[in-house]
């Protein structure tokens, strides 16, 4: 018996159907090359996507267009008033005083007593302007008694000698014998820029009391001042409203930043009193550091 065939086809037709490629399957869609990123991405976009919302809306409200939401002149101010009120500025006295306290000494003007002891006839104040004890003060403090000694910030005491004197602007040169081991010089500063209305800080012993500082501003320069006696005129001078008192001579004068830019020297007061009533002065800086033998500014 015959055994049926793989195919009712003819051989010619086999043939023609074996050279006919069979149709292929439908090509499947591409997926999309954002959708693949996205899926992978995806927290990162939406980072990414709430970031930009941010800065667009930022950009929206900013606008020109949106003058509600503008800052304005007000606004700073307000949040300066509110930003003082909390934590308030300090006043420029107190750098100016921190700065210089480590230099300025109390220079004690002493006489012999009868028996040997010591008897203080003068309190004046010196700043040192050279860190191997050399101080500048007022002539008429240095002069005043028969020795001299200072005491350091830090509460040591040397005798001292004078080294140079400037009559003519009432300015004393002296020297420590004994100086503290960390002794450090004020900073000095040119008087040219200043100006009236800048603020200043007097550093003395007023009354033998201190260190004390006062606050004010320059009210003058290139003043002239004649001593009470007629007998010295004093010219090129810093008018100061800073409280100066007998003990605040031969102290520094200095700017908000702490520089020495003069040193007291005279207060005037048209009565008898000797007392402070607004107006002081201060020899320029450039007289006192030349009396020192410093260079110029």
């Amino acid at each position: 018996m015959t055994r049926p065939t793989l195919y009712s086809r003819s051989p010619r037709a086999r043939a023609a159907a074996a050279q006919t490629p069979e149709a292929a399957p439908a090509p499947r869609k591409p997926r999309s090359r954002w959708r693949r990123l996205a899926r992978r991405y995806r927290s990162p976009l939406l980072v990414a996507l709430g970031a930009a919302l941010a800065l667009a809306g930022a950009h929206f409200l900013g606008a020109p267009g949106s003058p509600a939401q503008r800052i304005t002149q007000d606004d700073i101010d307000a949040a300066v008033r509110h930003t003082l009120e909390k934590e308030p500025l300090p006043h420029p006295s107190v750098r100016a005083f921190e700065k210089v306290r480590g230099s300025v000494v109390r220079v004690r003007g002493i006489a012999d007593g009868p028996i040997g002891e010591e008897l203080e006839q003068s309190v004046g104040t010196g700043v040192v302007i050279i860190d191997n004890g050399t101080i500048l003060t007022n002539l008429h403090v240095a002069a005043a008694s028969e020795r001299l000694k200072v005491v350091f910030a830090d509460g040591l005491e040397s005798d001292a000698y004078v080294v140079g004197l400037q009559p003519e602007h009432d300015l004393a040169v002296i020297r420590a014998r004994t100086i503290p081991d960390d002794l450090h010089a004020a900073t000095m500063r040119s008087t040219q820029g200043l100006q009236p209305g800048d603020h200043v800080t007097a550093v003395g012993f007023p009354f033998g009391i201190g260190p004390s500082a006062s606050a004010g501003v320059i009210s003058g320069l290139k003043r002239d001042f004649r001593s009470p006696e007629g007998q010295k005129v004093l010219s090129n001078l810093i008018q100061f409203d800073a409280a100066a008192n007998p003990g605040n001579s031969g102290g520094p004068l200095v700017t908000a930043e702490g520089e020495v830019i003069g040193i007291v020297t005279a207060i005037l007061n048209p009565t008898e009193q000797r007392v402070f009533i607004g107006i002081g002065f201060a020899v320029p800086i450039e007289n006192a550091a030349a009396g020192a033998g410093l260079p110029p500014f």
